[in-house]
């Protein structure tokens, strides 16, 4: 229930600000920044939500400090880690192949990669801040970013069959 406080924000927020932003850019844009802000939104709904809930309650639960150990679960054989690895890399994917479409600028590996890594860090900070129950892991970084690598030459090899999709767009 408290998620549905979220999912309407972000419902007002792509209505009220983006949408009649994108849609005065054309089709592509819209489209583009639509997939990217719905991808976007589904993390924040896997990884943060609620949020605007749990907002008064920020500090009244102690901070756990992020794991610092790369693949200490792998290593000590804790827990289901290799579907977590793969859940992290997967989850990025997306990203590393939407983010250059979404530029107007050249979006290169690097810093698709940066970009990735600077999402993916943000998220990890913010779990256990928002949710006491909730903890952050370096690996989680490293395989966040391996996926959007990953999702970052996906797009470089199926560019030339986007870019001819996306110009076929009909106009706006």
């Amino acid at each position: 229930m408290n998620i549905l406080l979220d999912i309407f924000a972000l419902i007002f927020l792509y209505a009220g600000c983006f949408y009649k932003k994108w849609r005065t850019s054309g089709r592509r844009a819209l489209l583009l920044n639509t997939l990217m802000y719905a991808y976007l939104s589904a993390v924040l709904f896997f990884t943060l939500m609620p949020v605007l809930a749990s907002l008064p309650f920020l500090f009244n639960h102690p901070y756990v400090p992020m794991n610092l150990v790369p693949f200490i679960d792998l290593i000590e054989g804790r827990g289901d880690f290799i579907r977590q690895i793969i859940l992290n890399v997967v989850m990025t994917i997306p990203f590393g192949f939407l983010l250059p479409l979404t530029q107007r600028r050249n979006c290169g590996f690097f810093k698709t990669i940066l970009f990735t890594f600077l999402l993916s860090a943000g998220i990890e900070l913010l779990q256990p801040l928002i949710n006491g129950a909730r903890s952050s892991d370096v690996t989680d970084i490293i395989t966040n970013t391996v996926g959007g690598a990953a999702g970052y030459v996906l797009f470089a090899l199926s560019r030339p069959i986007t870019c001819r999709l996306l110009r076929n767009l009909p106009p706006s």
